[in-house]
């Protein structure tokens, strides 16, 4: 859990949200580390890559004119991309004021005369202000890990995500160990429809981290000494649990509605929930390979 308060986190990624707007340098890095595989235009500070943006849009399975909410959005190129490429319309909040503001300014040049398809708003994964059922899809891409109370921030996306949709959450934890999310997606009325295999994350975030120390004093020139010295710790702290990390996209869906049915239809006449199908969705536990 994590207990530094918000107005502290916050402050942080205010910092780092504005230094990299004066400076290519962060973005050159992930490229330089991701390499092809780097969507130059989202330019998101996370592992957001190709093969993530295709799984996003195409497990979502949403219709145009549905409601997306992109949680921990940053400066808002996922949600934003994914607002254009499926024709929906985006609700989308961050933690940090400085990143929704960044988020807000790039609408046109992902959505044109539609920008006001896409809102952001300044909130927390645990208190996100978003009505119930609002959204018909959910993405929340290496945020979920940075909540201070991760099953109470599931609950919460749970809640704002309306019967038959869709939560895609990044996930990763030390292979061997068990899992925490099947419970917590219980908790939240969810239940797992896939598990993405992300085999490459892991040696990506190894290879951007070597390449922070490697340019350890170009970040302090370009972005000065406190958002350079707090990557520089992540990076030390992060690389030694690298060789034991296994990442997952994982897709949790709330279930449609039971339809109502006629008093007096017989069982042998009642249709199946749709959603439960045999094989519409792994069992607990399968992995389906990137």
């Amino acid at each position: 859990m994590n207990t530094t308060a918000p107005t502290v986190r916050s402050a942080e990624y205010d910092a780092f949200h504005t230094v990299r707007a004066r400076t290519d340098l962060v973005a050159r890095l992930y490229a330089e580390a991701m390499g092809e595989d780097y969507p130059a235009e989202v330019a998101a500070s996370s592992s957001c890559d190709w093969p993530l943006l295709g799984l996003l849009a195409g497990r979502l399975r949403m219709r145009p004119g549905q409601v997306l909410v992109d949680a921990g959005c940053g400066a808002g190129g996922i949600g934003l991309w994914l607002a254009r490429a499926l024709a929906v319309r985006l609700d989308a909040f961050d933690l940090s004021p400085v990143a929704t503001a960044q988020a807000t300014a790039r609408r046109a040049h992902f959505l044109g005369p539609a920008a006001d398809r896409a809102a952001f708003r300044v909130a927390e994964l645990e208190n996100t202000g978003i009505p119930t059922s609002h959204a018909h899809g959910i993405v929340c891409v290496d945020a979920l890990g940075r909540a201070a109370d991760r099953g109470k921030a599931l609950r919460e996306l749970g809640r704002v995500l309306a019967p038959g949709g869709r939560l895609m959450v990044t996930r990763a934890l030390r292979r061997g160990a068990d899992s925490s999310w099947h419970e917590q997606a219980d908790a939240a009325g969810l239940t797992q429809e896939y598990v993405d295999e992300r085999p490459g994350e892991p040696a990506m975030w190894e290879r951007l981290y070597r390449l922070w120390i490697a340019h350890a004093d170009q970040l302090r020139r370009e972005l000065g000494e406190d958002p350079a010295e707090n990557m520089l710790r992540e990076a030390q702290q992060k690389l030694p649990t690298l060789r034991g990390r296994r990442a997952v996209l994982l897709t949790l869906r709330r279930l449609p509605a039971t339809p109502t049915v006629p008093a007096g239809v017989e069982a042998v006449d009642r249709m199946g929930r749709p959603g439960l199908q045999t094989g519409d969705r792994p069992a607990p536990g399968e992995r389906t390979p990137q």
